[in-house]
């Protein structure tokens, strides 16, 4: 179909200079909710500022012949403001902020934003959608999905309400890419409760041969006998997928069981896509940041073997690299995260079989560390007795990564590594939202998509926290 043109507030050259500022240099706002609430570009980066200098690297969807970016823009981790007089709840993103990256990011080639209802406490798809607004209709690719996980949404009005919603919030009059959002969580009985028995998976097509939708998809966690399902289906020409969005990086590639007894290695899943024509949208290219933010002793191998690289990049290139692979999304929320990343992409240097090679050792490697495979996705969240477990858990892997974990009490480092444990500990989490708040309700076991048992792990913190603070031998 002819894509239509949005036009409000069309942006040149000039005006995109102006609104960027000098240098577009991340400004020093808090952030919490949407992205990271502590820490800051260095724990991301490696290799410092770095800046496109070539062409973005694009890719064909074979059933609409959309040129897409091999760089997506996720927009579930977006700046947000601290500020006590916004109530909890409320939207705190930083409008200015995001509006600054989506423009820098179409300056610099990528078309592809992605969102959801979910995200950013259901706050993501309207600054989404205020910031593409501002630029013509056919210069940018808006994703978003069906999330209707909770039972209250699976009637078939609450699931065409929230879909209706999503045009609403993102300003637009047609949706180039709807997901199916989380395929897999709950198996094949969640999957028809939330689309087959209420018809909306019918609805659906019908809204894409509208041209409401322009490209049908769903994104996958968890079981795959959904996954395989939903593919036999098209072999049958029940329904046809114009894309699937999977996880994908180095260590899921071989090893995702390793991490998450329930997930799949994305080996097989991008095989199977790829004898189908089906182009694949990654998401987890990071594994939650952890590819990012790895020990130090990986990291010093990582620049070793390829000094001007940062260590993100690595994870990016190796997604890249697969030719059926039509974008690659990153949550961006600093300015240096997007240059780096525009940089990776502009364009791609393929891996070489050696490259391969050696990330799948890098990969056996990481697993050897013990680090808790949570994403900071926030679907966990709120906690009813308020506990803020993303940052518990990811204070707990930062430790293990720089290497100031106090595994013994014996160990030389001891004092050192207990007293960055407990203070660090205390500076990211507020007290009254610690692990030892943790009642085990399980209100947050079935919301994870990394099918974390995040009671139990709470447990353990809050045991080996008591164990450091009273200086017992272990």
């Amino acid at each position: 179909m002819e894509k239509k043109r949005y036009t409000s507030e069309k942006i040149d050259r000039r005006e995109f200079l102006k609104r960027l500022g000098a240098g577009a240099a991340v400004s020093s706002l808090a952030l919490a909710g949407c992205g990271p609430e502590k820490g800051g570009v260095a724990d991301s980066l490696v290799a410092g500022d770095s800046q496109p200098e070539g062409e973005m690297t694009y890719r064909t969807t074979p059933t609409t012949g959309d040129v897409v970016s091999l760089l997506g823009y996720g927009m579930m981790r977006l700046p947000t403001i601290i500020d006590r007089n916004i109530p909890k709840g409320e939207n705190d993103i930083d409008q200015e902020q995001v509006n600054r990256l989506v423009d820098y990011a179409i300056e610099h080639g990528v078309n592809y934003f992605d969102t959801s209802p979910a995200y950013c406490k259901g706050f993501s798809e309207r600054a989404t959608g205020t910031a593409l607004k501002r630029h013509p209709r056919d210069k940018f690719y808006v994703a978003t999905k069906l999330s209707n996980f909770s039972p209250s949404t699976w009637s078939r009005e609450a699931s065409i309400a929230m879909y209706r919603r999503s045009f609403s919030e993102l300003q637009v009059d047609y949706i180039d890419y709807l997901l199916l959002h989380g395929i897999g969580m709950g198996g094949m009985e969640a999957f028809e409760n939330r689309y087959m028995k209420n018809g909306i998976l019918d609805f659906l097509v019908e809204e894409r041969k509208a041209g409401r939708i322009r490209n049908l998809g769903f994104s996958y966690h968890g079981d795959v006998e959904v996954f395989d399902t939903m593919l036999r289906w098209q072999d049958e020409g029940r329904y046809q997928w114009d894309f699937v969005q999977i996880q994908m990086n180095y260590v899921d590639w071989r090893h995702a069981k390793e991490v998450n007894a329930r997930n799949t290695d994305a080996e097989y899943l991008y095989a199977e896509l790829e004898k189908r024509n089906i182009p694949a949208v990654i998401m987890e290219p990071l594994l939650g940041g952890r590819l990012s933010k790895v020990h130090n002793h990986i990291a010093a191998k990582l620049k070793e073997y390829k000094p001007d690289a940062s260590v993100a990049s690595w994870a990016f290139r190796f997604a890249g690299t697969y030719p059926g692979v039509l974008t690659v999304l990153s949550g961006m929320t600093y300015m240096e995260h997007l240059q780096d990343n525009l940089s990776t992409y502009s364009p791609l240097e393929p891996l070489t079989d050696a490259d391969k090679d050696f990330l799948e050792q890098t990969a056996q490697a990481m697993l050897r560390y013990p680090t808790i495979p949570c994403n900071d996705c926030k679907y966990c969240m709120p906690c009813p007795y308020g506990l803020d477990i993303p940052a518990i858990l990811l204070h707990f892997n930062k430790c293990i990564n720089e290497g100031n974990m106090p595994l013994s009490s014996r160990d030389s480092n001891y004092v050192r590594s207990r007293r960055i444990f407990l203070v660090g500990y205390d500076r990211t989490v507020p007290r009254m939202r610690q692990a030892d708040r943790c009642i085990g309700c399980n209100h947050c076991v079935a919301h994870c998509p990394q099918n974390i048992n995040i009671p139990k792990e709470m447990q353990r913190i809050d045991k080996f926290i008591e164990d450091l603070k009273q200086g017992r031998e272990f």
